[in-house]
């Protein structure tokens, strides 16, 4: 077991194959959610670990292992998350913030209210390896809630996210190190009670913000 959410086969494929100077083991790597032994929709390709004899252990993880990661923690609703009011009113996200940006919210609700967010992928996100890295593909959901004085919440819009990262690997100091760095963000409305509005805007700010702050911090880490 991974986590409490996800699970992981790695029992023999098949028989080991001893050489004279090596010996060759083929490990299922397949992740599941936790206590649900589901078919992967993913079918593993085979590859072969270029042919090296300077180290002792050559450990190699193919794209299928990866894809069936997230297809596990989609399934287990890993990637969908509230971000209290709390969480928002510590960085003065309010509604009185998102009217500055977006005027229809202005004129929806008069009075400065606290909000919380919803995040959720609506599609398994996309692992592809490519040399010295991997990108990740999400195709997602906001829902941003006014949170009234009664503690009841009123859904002011919604918008479809579009994101596309990619981590790069090195090896720095015998350590496997990531730097994350955020390709592209796209957002498109899918709903608003606060009636239609561009999106340019907000999308701009929150890419800056991630770019300049939340990026960083992470690659720091």
């Amino acid at each position: 077991q991974i986590d409490d959410l996800a699970e992981v086969d790695y029992s023999l494929s098949s028989l080991p194959a001893v050489f004279r100077p090596f010996i060759d083991l083929d490990l299922k790597g397949v992740v599941f959610p936790a206590g649900n032994d589901t078919d992967s929709p993913y079918v593993p390709a085979s590859f072969t670990i270029p042919d090296q004899s300077d180290s002792m252990l050559y450990l190699a993880f193919s794209e299928y292992f990866f894809q069936t990661s997230s297809f596990a923690y989609y399934t287990a609703g890993a990637f969908n998350m509230t971000i209290a009011e709390e969480t928002c009113s510590y960085f003065n996200i309010n509604t009185e913030i998102f009217g500055t940006i977006i005027p229809e919210v202005a004129k929806y609700s008069v009075t400065p209210n606290p909000v919380m967010l919803k995040l959720m992928a609506t599609e398994i996100p996309i692992i592809s390896l490519e040399k010295d890295s991997f990108t990740v593909e999400i195709q997602g959901s906001m829902e941003v809630l006014a949170v009234l004085p009664d503690s009841t919440t009123q859904s002011l819009f919604t918008m479809n996210i579009a994101a596309n990262s990619s981590i790069s690997l090195n090896i720095f100091d015998q350590k496997l190190m990531g730097s994350l760095c955020l390709n592209r963000l796209q957002f498109s409305l899918a709903h608003s009670n606060v009636g239609s509005f561009e999106v340019l805007l907000l999308e701009n700010i929150l890419s800056y913000i991630l770019q300049t702050e939340v990026i960083p911090s992470a690659n720091g880490k």
